[in-house]
């Protein structure tokens, strides 16, 4: 199957928007996980979106017209739900101590931290 344009515009890519405010004024910038520098801004979250999906075909235009490979986006079977983290001892032994007052245990009380 030959991917064109239409092909990976309905794809399921992960987007970002975030509200900026900074010395530009305040806007929202929107970007494609997925496809490195593939990104846009506009004055809402809307704007911004719409702005995005323009800036994407364009993107994924100029990859098909180079060859240049185009990431699809990353599925949930990737990821198994486990990664390994090393960390200090001291801070081990703090998130352990945490974890008992709370009276969970230490992989519950981390992810717990982790989704704040």
């Amino acid at each position: 199957m030959k991917k064109n344009v239409q092909y990976y515009l309905e794809l399921p890519y992960n987007i970002v928007i975030r509200k900026i405010d900074d010395e530009s004024g305040q806007y929202y910038y929107a970007h494609v996980l997925e496809l490195d520098g593939c990104q846009s801004h506009g004055d809402t979250p809307e704007e911004a979106y719409e702005n995005l999906m323009e800036a994407m075909e364009g993107y994924i235009e100029v990859k098909l017209e180079n060859g240049d490979p185009i990431p699809e986006p990353a599925g949930d079977e990737k990821y198994s739900g486990r990664f390994i983290v090393r960390l200090p001892k001291t801070l081990h032994k703090r998130l352990t101590l945490e974890a008992a007052e709370e009276g969970v245990s230490l992989n519950q009380y981390v992810v717990y931290k982790l989704s704040k």
